[in-house]
């Protein structure tokens, strides 16, 4: 990024930085890859530039769907342009079927399929290991209005209906993912972050048995291997199918 662009804040996959427009930054994608609150960490050459592409390419077909995003355009492969939020400090987590961390936490069998969509909400702090949270602690804390918590909700279940039916388009199944939302220069509710699979649990639906063939950051997590593979894979249906429609 050029030099006369201040930064703003590094996080674990991306860089944020100023830009011409106050009201604007540019969102630089990393290739680092964390797990486990980045207590595993490895760099793959390219990564940042397929989530920024990915990301971009699924905020554009939320927009088309009304959803209000960030996301402006691209910049180049691995930067893109949107607008400035400030970061609510929650992520929402939204399971369709109970896997990794659900299962370690209930009774719940891993691999069932939830009659409807659990939401999870979980505060935004590495020193406290991004601890599962209530509405209740959530106002106690003062961190947003219950109408405002009530709207994101909203937006993660609107979000989810799109989303499962286009990663059904392109043979995925969307088991989860994580999303987060800022506010603008106007107070009016964004979503933010990035759309990837670094955030989103992705299983291929182009098996003929029952394997679980995951195609996201789970590749990574439990060294599979193949993580470029998985996301470049990711990247081009998604090119196919938006060229077809």
């Amino acid at each position: 990024m050029n030099n006369k662009y201040q930064l703003i804040y590094e996080g674990k996959a991306k860089k944020v930085f100023s830009h011409d427009d106050a009201d604007k930054v540019f969102i630089e994608f990393k290739d680092d890859a964390t797990a486990f609150n980045a207590l595993k960490k490895a760099k793959f050459e390219g990564k940042g530039k397929l989530n920024c592409l990915i990301s971009a390419r699924i905020f554009e077909h939320l927009i088309k769907h009304n959803i209000p995003t960030h996301f402006l355009k691209l910049k180049n492969d691995n930067t893109m342009i949107a607008q400035k939020i400030k970061v609510i400090p929650l992520e929402i987590v939204l399971r369709n079927i109970a896997y990794g961390s659900l299962c370690k936490q209930t009774t719940i069998k891993s691999r069932t399929n939830l009659v409807k969509p659990l939401i999870d909400i979980y505060l935004k702090n590495d020193e406290l290991n991004d601890p599962l949270i209530t509405k209740d602690r959530i106002e106690l804390m003062n961190i947003l209005s219950s109408k405002d918590l009530d709207l994101m909700i909203d937006l993660t279940l609107k979000i989810n209906i799109i989303l499962k039916n286009f990663f059904k388009n392109i043979q995925l199944q969307l088991v989860d993912f994580k999303l987060e939302f800022g506010y603008d220069f106007e107070n009016k509710i964004l979503l933010g972050d990035e759309i990837s699979p670094d955030n989103c649990r992705l299983w291929d639906l182009n098996q003929n048995n029952d394997t679980i063939v995951s195609l996201d950051k789970d590749r990574f997590r439990n060294d599979l291997g193949g993580l470029l593979e998985a996301y470049s894979e990711i990247y081009s249906r998604i090119n196919n199918f938006i060229e077809l429609n």
